[in-house]
This record gives structure tokens, C-alpha cells and sequence, in this order.
């Protein structure tokens, strides 16, 4: 099994680290081809987890991205969702054909408001059944550093999905199968806004025991969402307290990796969306997102007042301090 790589941040990163420590041999997209030529030479990312080393041998990098493609069973895509439709505005309709396509992405995208398997069937004609996702918690810098950590990989196809996943597996990644192929996506999707929030509060200083019933509510503002957009009819096994959905909720509130937690902040303490976002220096998947799950819930009538909250405070200039004045008054 041939697997292929799009993108290049830091979780693409980890996922190529995590392949090839494995003995796969990956075929690995990069756009830059000055980011190549210095992975090629130094054997790591030159703007992203500068730890995690590189056996030239086990992989081949290409800025050309129908030949990675052509090169591939298996394609792990791990852009940014804002930048999904500039990624892959230039392939042809046909060229995934029966490849299996795995999504690393944490957003919907923007504008259509689309999951990303959603957008391939429109575009290409994808099949679900082909499709699967990669959820955590798993922070791309503690894979670097190979500290435990767990993935979940969803699909349609379970049987599929324990393949794919066994190519990860090893002595620092367990990984675990489900088939909630729509709910774990959509949680990852609102696990960024809920850790926004969450680093909104802290930078407002409210403290430990408001941040703990804050994400209990968040939490099962989350489960609401997630059984509405459910593709089975009863949900069959699914444990809404695993790892996929609120173990990953609470490691992107609480964790001091997490690139939303750190927005969130930043907006707490007063930083404009703009200024927040020069900050960072990274692609916070949180801020698109709470505008467009906020649409995809008043198109589905849907409530979750506390992401709508979230919504209004980074897209309708509602001051962070009212927001969350307003939270205080939903908890329970």
C-alpha cells in the first residue's frame, strides 16, 4: 500500500513522521520547492517540527501534485480546509478514481460550508465508501517528541479503515476504529471552536472551575450537533465520551499546544481577530469554522448557543467580555 501526503504544516508533518518511522515509503506533496530542497538536505521541516528527523530513502517530495497522486493507493490530505479549493482547483474530475482518500483536516470549508468528503463527491465523484478520517486527540508535537498518543480512523468501510490504520499503529500511537464517519468530523470541527472559547475565558481570567463547566456544556452542545448529522440510523455502539470525540474536545481546550486554545487568548486579552491572527503565525481552524457551523446549524435548526456565542464574538464584534457574560447565563 503506496501512501501519498498533501501538505506540508505541522500535522502533515507528524503523519509522515508517524508512515515512515513505520517502513512505508510515502510520496509526499509539498507546494514550496524551496521547503523541499531544505527537507531534502536536512532531513526535517524547516518550518515545523524541527525534531522529528527524516529517512530520505522512505519517502520521495514532489510540488507536482497529480504526479503524488498517480503515485498513490492511499491519500492522507492535510492542508488547511481555507485552502482546500486553491489546493485542488487544477485536477481533473477523474483523477482519484478507487484511491482511498483519508482527511487529516479539522474544518469545513469555507464559503460552502462543506465537509471534505462531501466537497470530493461533488467535485470528483468520490465514493464514501473510499473515504476516511483522522481524528485525535493527537498534537503533532507530541508525536514529534513520540510521546503516547491516540488516533481514530473513521469510516464507512470499518474493515478498510483497520488496514489503513494499522499502518500507523506503533510504540507511540494506538490507533482505534470507528464508523461515525459524518459525527467525528463534525466534532473535530466544533472541538476547535469550544478550545477558541475556552482560551477566550482564560484570557477574560476566569479560572479553573468555570473553564471545567464550561466544557462539560460544550460537550454536550457537541453530542446534540453530532447525532442531528449522524448518517446511521441509531448510532449502534458509539461512545460519545471516547477519545474521538470528548477526549479530543478536552486536549484542544486544555492543552498549551493547541493553536485555537491560543487564539482564543488572545481575543480574551483584547487582540483584534487581525493582530491575533498576525500573532499566531498559524492557521487557527477554529475562527472559519464558528462561521460555518454557525450556518450549518440555523440551516439545519440546530441550537448551540455557546459555538453561536463563539460566532458572534469573532465575526459580529461582539466584545469577548459580553459573550461570555452571556455563557455564564447558559451553563449549567
Amino acid at each position: 500500500m503506496q501512501f501519498g501526503i498533501i501538505g506540508s504544516g505541522s500535522w502533515a508533518t507528524a503523519l509522515a513522521k508517524i508512515l515512515t518511522d513505520n517502513n512505508n515509503h510515502i510520496y509526499w506533496w509539498i507546494r514550496n520547492d524551496e521547503t523541499i530542497s531544505y527537507l531534502q538536505q536536512r532531513r526535517h521541516n524547516p518550518h515545523y517540527l524541527h525534531n522529528a528527523r527524516f529517512d530520505n530513502s522512505k519517502m520521495q517530495l514532489s510540488s507536482n501534485l497529480n504526479y503524488i497522486i498517480e503515485q498513490s493507493d492511499v491519500l492522507v490530505v492535510a492542508v488547511p480546509s481555507a485552502y482546500i479549493h486553491s489546493v485542488f482547483s487544477t485536477l481533473n474530475t477523474d483523477v482519484f478514481g478507487q484511491r482511498k482518500i483519508v482527511s487529516a483536516i479539522k474544518g469545513l470549508l469555507p464559503g460552502t460550508n462543506q465537509l471534505f468528503n462531501e466537497y470530493l463527491q461533488q467535485q470528483f465523484n468520490t465514493r464514501l465508501e473510499d473515504y476516511f478520517a483522522i481524528v485525535g486527540p493527537c498534537h503533532a508535537e507530541e508525536v514529534a517528541a513520540e510521546k503516547l498518543s491516540y488516533l481514530t480512523f473513521s469510516g464507512v468501510d470499518e474493515a478498510a479503515a483497520k488496514v489503513i490504520a494499522g499502518h500507523f499503529n506503533n510504540e507511540y500511537l494506538n490507533t482505534i476504529v470507528n464508523h461515525d464517519i459524518m459525527g467525528v468530523q463534525y466534532a473535530s470541527v466544533l472541538k476547535n471552536i469550544y478550545a477558541l472559547g475556552a482560551g477566550i475565558a482564560h484570557g477574560l481570567e476566569y479560572g479553573d472551575n468555570f473553564l471545567s463547566v464550561y466544557i462539560a456544556n460544550a460537550a454536550s452542545e457537541m453530542v446534540r450537533f453530532v447525532r442531528k448529522m449522524r448518517i446511521d440510523e441509531d448510532g449502534t455502539g458509539l461512545n460519545y465520551a471516547a477519545s474521538a470525540y470528548l477526549g479530543d474536545l478536552l486536549v484542544t481546550c486544555y492543552s498549551l499546544y493547541s493553536r485555537n486554545r491560543m487564539f482564543g487568548n488572545m481575543i480574551g486579552k483584547g487582540y483584534s481577530v487581525k493582530a491575533a491572527q498576525l500573532e499566531l503565525n498559524m492557521v487557527a481552524e477554529g475562527y472559519n469554522a464558528s462561521r460555518s457551523i454557525y450556518r450549518a446549524a440555523t440551516a439545519m435548526n440546530i441550537d448551540i448557543p455557546i459555538a453561536a456565542t463563539i460566532y458572534n464574538i469573532l465575526w459580529e464584534h461582539v466584545p469577548a467580555s459580553s459573550g461570555f457574560e452571556h455563557i455564564e447565563t447558559l451553563l449549567v
